[in-house]
């Protein structure tokens, strides 16, 4: 038995058109999958305390949202991210009243660049 009969079936990888066409196409099934079907989705409501926008390459908007359920009791602080430059501008208007952040929740994306959080607000609304 030679070399080449034990190697043969992981030759394809020497074949750097096949084997570059392959990483590309699981790439990119591998990113239709994730930014189209969410964990989770639901909404959140409080105050929200801070929004800036941050990144060196890819531009979001990182958020802080403090949830309190009581008065005089410390709220939780729930940290998302949001990609619509919309949704950005509604939440600065509306900063220091207590609002409704509608989000959905994406796990497993591949870098930071597309939010520090796994949380993707995507709608804001003011709550009476």
């Amino acid at each position: 038995m030679s070399w080449q009969t034990i190697l043969y079936p992981v030759m394809w990888i020497w074949r750097p058109k096949l084997f570059l066409t392959l990483v590309f196409f699981v790439v990119t099934a591998y990113l239709l999958v994730a930014f189209n079907y969410s964990y989770s989705d639901g909404n959140r409501a409080g105050y929200v305390q801070k929004l800036s926008k941050k990144g060196w390459v890819c531009k979001t908007y990182e958020g802080e949202l403090a949830m309190t359920t009581v008065p005089g009791v410390a709220p939780v602080l729930w940290d998302f991210t949001i990609w619509d430059d919309k949704a950005a501008k509604d939440l600065e208007r509306v900063m220091g009243k207590r609002v409704v952040l509608h989000y959905k929740e994406y796990r497993y994306l591949p870098t930071a660049c597309f939010g520090e959080t796994p949380y993707f607000v995507d709608r804001v609304e003011i709550q009476e």
